[in-house]
């Protein structure tokens, strides 16, 4: 008898590992749907982990009403589980291809599955305070909820989004759900009341008919949602470890969008590529070591590589995948001429604030091609701090250049990044250019030196006359180095430094006039 009261609470616990794994999965599941769909990953993130714990609270509260047939109704319970979360990005998926209004389908999932998961940990106490007493039963329990958490955490970052994508991981948690309440059923078979036995063996059948119909179609389904997203083709989708990357084609012509945002167009990527990096460049007397952080499209490395004292360029671009991408796919291949396999080309793949922060090479120049700052994480490389590691790593009269995302469109977010890197210690000057599928870009571009000099003059002065560009010259030099008045309501507003422990940066892109765009 003592075997046999061992071997059920056995099961019990490895079924609460197991649901401990996969409810946190499913937290981080829904908080990446999120974030990819509404923006804001440090909102989403708080919001959706914040509405989950609070619905399995709710959770907790309504397993109160269950007075009889527990095991039943916990097996009932993984039954519904595996099913709405296995399916749950893909309806989100579906309903994107019809509305923009997402966010209640995102946090109406949160609150459902919250509820669900709330009651598994109270139902499974109660089944097992038959086989242990209430201290063993109440530690060993939470002791394993928590241990399946944490496992879960790993298997997420490491294995799960990257290998599975938000295509098949649900159907993985669906499934580990759903051998739960197999397992659970198996062993405790006898205690199931006789009643029940017959509905729980056909949804058994129908579930595992509903998920393998689920695995199958779920591709097709999440694509097709994709391309509702998006006004041309969808050649090319992957979900990788840290960002959605997205390639769509328009007759001969070719968008990239990283997370929804469009990236670049080859119809006009020169016009963005050629400020970002010939004016720092020319300005430079003999530029030989170049950093890039990020860039991962090759554009960049592809003009620097125009300057024959150029002896080494280190890109330092966090997503493996987009790198991959610069240095494989042949829409990129061509577009960057193969910038990312040249010999002085050196991929590295690190954050790169970590990485400048434990480096120790000098620069003659740091090209910075980074996302726009709509978020905290990205703030930090638009932060006075990263900016100050900058100037560190640059050798005297050596320049910088970020993007700096629109002068119009996010007004204070531009000035707040070229404040941020003045107070850096750099002499700055601030540049724009109308990018035909962007619409007005920003740069701000930096000089460490202690002479004094109009820096904005001395741009003005340039000509790349010996550089082969296909739309920068002396005039667009006079043109990009310029700006009218402000007049959107709130331009003129001051602005804060961004810093690390004063995140203001991505405040004022989330608020900027985006609307008008």
């Amino acid at each position: 008898m003592f075997k046999i009261r061992n071997k059920y609470s056995a099961i019990l616990l490895a079924a609460i590992f197991a649901t401990g794994f996969s409810g946190i999965i499913a937290e981080y599941l829904l908080s990446t749907l999120a974030t990819y769909f509404l923006g804001d990953s440090i909102l989403q993130w708080t919001m959706i982990v914040s509405t989950m714990m609070f619905s399995m609270g709710l959770g907790s509260r309504i397993s109160k009403s269950f007075k009889r047939n527990l095991t039943e109704k916990f097996l009932i319970l993984e039954f519904a589980l595996s099913l709405v979360v296995s399916f749950a990005p893909m309806i989100v998926y579906t309903v994107s291809a019809f509305t923009s209004s997402l966010a209640v389908v995102i946090y109406g999932f949160s609150i459902l599955i919250g509820t669900l998961i709330g009651m598994e940990i109270p139902l499974v106490m109660r089944i097992n305070d038959e086989y242990e007493s209430l201290r063993v039963n109440i530690s060993n329990v939470l002791e394993k909820d928590y241990y399946g958490s944490l496992i879960g955490g790993i298997f997420f970052v490491v294995l799960g989004l990257p290998f599975l994508g938000l295509t098949y991981l649900p159907f993985f948690l669906g499934t580990v759900n759903f051998g739960v309440a197999i397992g659970v059923f198996i062993t405790l078979k006898k205690l199931v009341d006789d009643r029940y036995k017959k509905y729980i063996n056909i949804s058994i059948w129908v579930v595992t008919i509903v998920i393998i119909s689920g695995v199958v179609t779920s591709d097709p389904i999440i694509k097709y949602g994709e391309q509702i997203k998006y006004k041309d083709k969808v050649i090319y989708s992957e979900q990788s470890q840290y960002q959605k990357i997205v390639i769509t084609q328009w007759e001969n012509e070719y968008w990239l969008y990283l997370n929804s945002n469009q990236q670049l167009c080859t119809m006009d990527e020169v016009m963005y590529h050629e400020p970002l990096v010939h004016p720092v460049m020319t300005l430079h007397p003999n530029p030989q070591r170049i950093l890039i952080l990020g860039g991962g499209d090759g554009c960049a490395a592809r003009e620097v590589l125009k300057y024959s004292s150029v002896e080494n360029i280190r890109l330092v671009d966090l997503d493996p995948a987009m790198t991959r991408l610069g240095q494989e796919h042949p829409i990129l291949t061509k577009m960057n001429k193969g910038a990312l396999t040249n010999p002085k080309v050196e991929v590295i793949n690190s954050d790169g604030y970590h990485y400048l922060t434990r480096n120790k090479d000098f620069y003659d120049i740091i090209i910075i091609d980074l996302p726009d700052p709509r978020t905290v994480e990205l703030g930090r490389l638009y932060s006075v701090e990263f900016y100050n590691v900058c100037y560190k790593h640059l050798r005297p009269g050596g320049l910088i250049i970020t993007q700096a995302g629109s002068p119009y469109f996010a007004t204070k977010a531009f000035k707040c990044i070229v404040k941020t890197m003045t107070e850096a210690g750099f002499k700055t000057l601030p540049l724009h250019n109308q990018v035909i599928t962007l619409g007005e870009w920003g740069w701000s571009m930096g000089i460490k030196t202690e002479r004094d000099l109009d820096l904005k003059k001395e741009a003005q002065a340039l000509e790349f006359k010996n550089i082969e560009t296909q739309w920068l010259n002396h005039e667009s030099m006079q043109l990009i180095t310029s700006f009218g008045k402000d007049i959107f309501p709130g331009q003129t507003d001051p602005v804060k430094v961004n810093r690390i422990h004063d995140p203001v940066l991505y405040k004022y892109y989330l608020k900027g006039n985006w609307d008008l765009y």
